[in-house]
């Protein structure tokens, strides 16, 4: 096995990150990033070595058995993905936890709500752990609970509520799934998300969609809604002013989108897509892009769906991708008798999935090891309780 060591400088714009010769840092030991805190790593796990650090992780998993099991997002980077029992997309790695409860921990090398995710759906024997609870998702943070429920108040106010259903994305505060389970709503991720939307039309006649923009416009423009009647709800609007919207465009509106987004994937454009076709390559792009992106791809679709897609093409296939870098780098490698690039010259990895370094793998499992719980995610039993409910909603929608 082999571990990447992190690029001495980073640099942290709108929640991603992109090697440069800026002199800003990330420190191992950040303490506050989106809302979460993340006490500090002690200090010996800082000054490990990388091939330390993989013989620690070793011996600490030997001592766990299988007491432990370690879950992987496709957008961690080699140097964690090496340590996983099972990668996958978060949703999946969330189920797949749930169906071993033989493991008492289970340690999710992902993001906040990823591991929250777990945490509703796993044992009550199960404890889940995030390496660092510094590693948020800068979209999800854009759904501010408190927005969302003043949002809600607003709609209700308007006579608009009791005729709109909601809906939150996978990535999303697991307190807002646990208000979309409680106001008859229901959660989606990026696979399922235009079945979870007709579901939801059965329902009532409009959707409140959040918090990425995008799946909700590509969504609705796939199921034929005019993007008139998709209006942008701006959660930075003051109360009383509908987010920016007038009262006819709130009524004539059917998916109200909020004004959310993943800050890796607006980085892709349609001159990325054309450069790529001048190449040769077929473009699959993630529909959490812009409508003008995906429409000028050639595919679009989930994490999982991007895997199948380079990997059951023919041989000397070539594909340009618009996702996250170490996804795309993991595929060219394990796809090595085909041309896989990222549309992206910049290559910008995912500054917060970045957060979960090996150093804060190690720390963990070895307090696991000798018996003590640390970043243990936990979500209150209220949340959980009503956010189940949401997801139970959508497995059935499946």
């Amino acid at each position: 096995m082999t571990i990447e060591t992190v690029p001495n400088r980073i640099t942290v714009l709108a929640g991603i990150a992109c090697e440069s010769d800026s002199t800003e840092t990330v420190p191992l030991t950040e303490e506050r990033s989106f809302g979460f805190w993340q006490q500090d790593i002690p200090e010996p796990y800082a000054a490990l070595e990388p091939q330390e650090i993989i013989e620690r992780i070793r011996v600490a998993r030997q001592r766990l058995g299988a007491r432990c099991i370690v879950l992987g997002h496709h957008y961690q980077r080699e140097d964690i993905i090496q340590f996983a029992d099972f990668k996958g997309d978060s949703f999946k790695l969330a189920r797949w936890a749930a169906e071993h409860t033989e493991a008492e921990f289970i340690v999710f090398c992902g993001v906040h709500f990823m591991a929250e995710a777990a945490d509703i759906l796993s044992a009550p024997h199960q404890q889940v752990v995030l390496p660092n609870m510094a590693a948020g998702c800068s979209m999800a943070d854009m759904a501010d609970p408190e927005d969302v429920y003043a949002c809600w108040e607003e709609l209700e106010e308007a006579g608009i509520a009791q005729e709109t259903t909601p809906v939150t994305y996978m990535n999303s505060a697991a307190s807002l799934k646990a208000f979309v389970g409680k106001h008859g709503g229901v959660v989606c991720t990026s696979s399922n998300a235009a079945k979870v939307m007709e579901w939801a039309f059965a329902q009532k006649r409009r959707i409140l969609f959040f918090p990425d923009q995008h799946l909700g416009r590509n969504t609705g423009i796939k199921m034929g809604i005019p993007r008139d009647e998709m209006p942008l709800w701006n959660y930075r609007k003051p109360y009383g002013s509908l987010g920016g919207m007038s009262e006819a465009e709130l009524e004539h509106g059917r998916v109200l989108l909020w004004q959310g987004h993943c800050s890796v994937h607006q980085r892709f454009t349609v001159d990325q897509i054309a450069e790529a076709h001048e190449r040769g390559a077929q473009v699959v792009v993630h529909p959490e892009c812009r409508a003008e992106v995906v429409e000028a791809a050639d595919c679009d679709g989930s994490t999982e769906f991007i895997v199948r897609a380079v990997t059951d093409s023919p041989p000397g296939s070539a594909w340009g991708i618009g996702t996250e870098i170490n996804l795309v780098s993991r595929l060219a490698k394990e796809n090595p008798d085909k041309t896989v690039f990222c549309l992206d010259p910049v290559v910008c990895p995912c500054s917060t999935m970045y957060r979960v370094h090996p150093a804060y793998l190690c720390w963990v499992i070895e307090s696991l090891a000798d018996g003590q719980v640390v970043n243990q995610i936990v979500v209150p039993d209220e949340d959980k309780r009503w956010a189940k409910v949401a997801l139970d909603r959508m497995l059935e929608i499946n």
